[in-house]
């Protein structure tokens, strides 16, 4: 297929809240990459920090860059030196690039690598017509999957790491944060087998989803005293495992609060700034463990993610709820930030239509 030389791009132009979306080159893959044409392509928590521009994002950004991490597409051009991919095949990516020579990457720890560079955060990103990327970051998709579930995964992989840092199976969870990820993680509890899932959120609309796609109880913190509703209903013991995925100080107080002595707890929210934790009664006279969590386990996560799919356990199509073209990402956003929304899409080359 013919290329374009230039493409649309959303970018950070400045060290200042906001994204533009403007005309760019098409960028040309090198000889370990590939070019992708970008088909669908969503929007996480932390495109939305970037956005705002809050101090995580000022900390790390170095403006102008292409943002966005998530995506799926098809393979349009190949470097001479790429075998694992062909031209016309449809991927996914894990958006994290990862250097293999560091004492992490030798051991075995890839996730934890310390030259990461993630797509949309340290080079270029997604929300662009094209993207290029190392082939050994691609992952090869069933033709029968959506473009739009595709561009998924990656962060269904933070769902599922997270979920899967302990063990849930007859356990009581209790999952702080309902935004998309936090709604993918209840899935995966529900489908791990968890005996009690409590969910917490500011949001509605997001703990009716959450009630939906399998949290026992979806408690709003700013109505409900949510603390004294999990013990009442756990009987005094508070809950097994703690889920956090919100990053807001109030959810990591309830989550160590309700967590029973002995306790495990799982971190991915991002926290916009320091914030002041009781480490003594929260963690250390809990005898409670603590896993912070970044990223997916590469490629363990993946192949987690792929049998919860494959096999029906977990239908990120539920999760959907807007769908918007690339060209309307301001709206997209909108619609993210208000907590009336689960995962929200784009399109570059504009809406699918229905049933095709």
């Amino acid at each position: 297929m013919s290329i374009d030389k230039t493409m649309r791009a959303i970018i950070k132009p400045e060290d200042s809240p906001g994204l533009v979306m403007r005309e760019a080159p098409v960028p040309r893959p090198g000889p370990r990459e590939v070019l992708i044409k970008v088909k669908a392509t969503s929007i996480c928590g932390t495109d939305l920090h970037i956005f705002r521009w809050d101090p995580w994002a000022r900390s790390r950004i170095k403006p102008p860059i292409i943002v966005g991490h998530e995506f799926s597409g098809i393979v349009v051009e190949k470097g001479h030196m790429v075998h694992e991919v062909k031209e016309g095949d449809f991927v996914s990516a894990e958006s994290h690039i990862i250097c293999h020579v560091c004492q992490e990457c030798r051991t075995g720890k890839g996730h934890l690598c310390q030259n990461t560079q993630i797509i949309g955060v340290d080079r270029d990103g997604c929300w662009a017509d094209y993207i290029v990327m190392p082939a050994e970051n691609m992952w090869l998709n069933p033709p029968d999957m959506s473009y739009e579930v595709a561009s998924l995964q990656e962060n269904f992989g933070n769902a599922v790491h997270t979920a899967f840092a302990t063990d849930l199976t007859a356990k009581r969870v209790l999952v702080t944060g309902c935004g998309p990820v936090g709604l993918m993680t209840i899935m995966v509890a529900n489908a791990a087998g968890a005996h009690t899932i409590y969910a917490t959120d500011i949001s509605n609309y997001r703990l009716e989803m959450a009630h939906k796609l399998g949290a026992d109880f979806a408690i709003n913190v700013t109505q409900e005293n949510a603390l004294q509703f999990i013990m009442d209903d756990s009987e005094g013991e508070g809950v097994d495992v703690l889920l956090e995925m919100s990053g807001a100080k109030q959810a990591a107080d309830l989550g160590f609060s309700a967590l029973k002595p002995g306790g495990e707890a799982a971190l991915l929210g991002l926290y916009p700034s320091d914030i002041p934790f009781d480490m003594n009664n929260g963690v250390i006279f809990k005898g409670a463990t603590v896993y912070g969590i970044i990223g997916r386990k590469i490629w363990g996560t993946w192949y987690r993610t792929k049998g919860l799919l494959s096999r029906g356990l977990v239908d990120l199509s539920q999760i959907i709820t807007h769908r918007f073209s690339l060209d309307d990402f301001e709206e997209a956003l909108r619609v993210m930030q208000s907590g009336q929304s689960g995962k929200v899409v784009m399109f570059p080359e504009g809406l699918p239509v229905e049933g095709a």
